[in-house]
This record gives structure tokens, sequence and C-alpha cells, in this order.
């Protein structure tokens, strides 16, 4: 049963269920959103290097079809990890129209950065998670900063909480949302990092992070 599970077709349909549910248990949520100038950026004439904690990609979907109400129609990608697991969250990803890049910052890091660098060159917004793949839970990774001191691409903070949610039992504790509940997302104020210190990005993003999602819990 497990080498079905792990097969290439039963991966596919588990993808394409995945990014069902979500988008459709989001669109039953009643939601709040704050910050929708800053969301409006997305629709701008540059692209954007989008961040959220790793626990808040099953928000993905509400993220990217509030941004096209409001007018982005600038393709976008993801970094998905190289392990199994994260070419799954990439294949559902890919079925909300976001393309793929894959890698890490522990297996294929460099070959990463090298395909967001060309992604962004050629106008399309980056997603990313700081902290992924594999934690710690909140605590940002150097990749981010990197990728927008080397850009000269502002990062965009996003955060999202929903009132019922299913709590996984993993690093990030991931809340999977159930339907019918509120949910509030939040865009927070673009993060510029200089290529000189582009050091001095890393806590400013895990800041940003973390103010979006304390505001996002007080707003439910």
């Amino acid at each position: 049963m497990k080498k079905f599970y792990q097969s290439a077709p039963a991966q596919a349909f588990i993808a394409w269920a995945a990014a069902r549910y979500l988008t459709l248990a989001a669109r039953t949520l009643r939601w709040r959103v704050e910050g929708e100038a800053n969301l409006r950026l997305m629709a701008g004439d540059t692209p954007l290097i989008v961040v959220f904690w790793h626990e808040c990609l099953p928000a993905m979907p509400i993220f990217w079809l509030r941004a096209k109400r409001l007018g982005m129609s600038r393709p976008a990608v993801v970094l998905a990890s190289q392990h199994r697991d994260g070419q799954l969250i990439g294949r559902a990803v890919q079925h909300m129209g976001i393309a793929l890049v894959s890698g890490s910052s522990s297996r294929g890091g460099a070959a990463g950065l090298r395909g967001l660098l060309k992604a962004l060159d050629n106008g399309m917004h980056v997603g990313l998670t700081p902290d992924g793949p594999r934690g710690p839970r909140r605590t940002a990774a150097p990749g981010a900063a990197q990728l927008a001191g080397l850009s000269g691409v502002q990062i965009l903070p996003c955060g999202a909480v929903t009132s019922r949610a299913k709590t996984l039992d993993s690093w990030d504790k991931m809340r999977l949302p159930l339907p019918f509940g509120r949910g509030a997302l939040v865009c927070g104020a673009p993060v510029s990092v200089s290529r000189e210190d582009w050091q001095a990005g890393v806590p400013a993003i895990a800041s940003a992070l973390n103010a979006v999602m304390a505001r996002a819990a007080e707003l439910l």
C-alpha cells in the first residue's frame, strides 16, 4: 500500500485533490484582509518576492485569488524542495497556476537560487517560505534575503490564519483550513534588502513575518 501511495499516478492524484480542496475551502471562509494596498503591488510594474512561513502554505489559494482580483496578471513561481513531500506540495501548487523551481536550502540550493534569479529577470513573482522545507519553525534561513539582495527585488511579507483548522503533527505545525470558518490574511509593507548587507535582511524578514502573523491572529 505504501508503494502505491508513493507511485507517480497516486502522487499526481493526491496533488490534484489537495489543490481542489484548498481552493474550495478557501472560498467558503469569511475572510478579513488587511494591507490590501500592499497586495495591490502584485499588479504593479515590477516583480516581488512573496514570503510566508511554511505553516501558511494552505493559504496560498486565497492569496493568489485576491491578487488576481486586484489586477495581478504577472506569472509566478515557487521554490519546491527536491524531497518527495516538497515535490508533492509543488505539484499541488502547479494546479493553482504557479510554476516550480526545484531546490531548497539543504538540497539543490545553488540551482534553486539561479532558477529564482532567472524567474525574477523574466518578470515573474517568486514565492518562498524562509523556514522551509524542514525548519526550525519560524526561523528564517538566508535564502530569501540573498535572493532579494542579489536581485534588488523587494520582499512582500504575508501571513494568514483560520478559525477552523486541522493542525498537523509536523515540524511547522501546519494548519489545514476547514470549510465555513473565518480567515484573516495580512499583507505587510515591502521589505528592501541591501546587496552589500543582505545578512541584515534575515532578521528583518523574520520580524516582518512574525508581525503579520500576530496581526492576522488579532483579526480573527
